[in-house]
């Protein structure tokens, strides 16, 4: 059965933002590089995911005068690997890239990324619909604290101190809860590696 490793999000815009003080993995792109080598020898398809948001301004708009919509340094597409732009939480509403799987043969994903419980959830949720085998890689992922709906606009630093921000390892946990025999496998780096 081939494999793709989904690299979503993994990009300057979440670093430019005040949250990535409070990232869980600020060395994402170090702990994905692995897996980026092993799925090249294994000759699986490696499928590179960018999130933007044309026409807002913010880090996440490509046409906004920065260079922020691009992968963090150490990441790099070979050329030919296919290289995705999305506009919504999902890899696949907003791309071509269940076409792009189904033209490859691709039965299986291994899903890494920024944002654990959002756009490396969803995408794995909706993988597993399609009829996709799914691997999800939580240590591959990284994530955020999560402030209550009530403080979302509240000065970061006091987001942090709120006993109503729910940490990261309880994002974390709940994804796994969520994902876990349903969804996907949860899987080590470690695990992958020796497939």
């Amino acid at each position: 059965m081939r494999s793709a490793l989904l690299i979503i999000d993994i990009q300057e815009s979440f670093r430019r933002r005040p949250s990535w003080a409070a990232v869980s993995k600020p060395d994402i792109a170090a702990t994905v590089a692995p897996l980026i080598a092993d799925a090249r020898e294994r000759g699986d398809l490696v499928v590179w995911v960018l999130h933007a948001e044309p026409g807002t301004g913010n880090v996440f708009d490509p046409g906004a005068g920065h260079d922020y919509v691009r992968y963090l340094d150490g990441l790099e597409p070979l050329p030919g690997e296919p290289q995705l732009v999305k506009t919504s939480a999902n890899a696949f509403t907003t791309t071509g890239l269940q076409q792009l799987l189904t033209a490859e043969g691709v039965r299986h994903l291994i899903v890494t990324g920024i944002q654990t419980e959002w756009c490396c959830e969803t995408t794995t949720r909706v993988g597993c619909d399609l009829g996709y085998d799914v691997t999800f890689v939580t240590e591959a992922t990284a994530t955020f604290p999560i402030p209550h709906v009530d403080e979302r606009d509240r000065p970061y630093e006091e987001i942090l101190a709120s006993p109503r921000t729910l940490p990261v390892a309880d994002v974390v946990a709940r994804t796994e809860y969520a994902l876990a025999g349903r969804f996907a496998t949860v899987a080590t780096v470690k695990e992958v590696l020796a497939r």
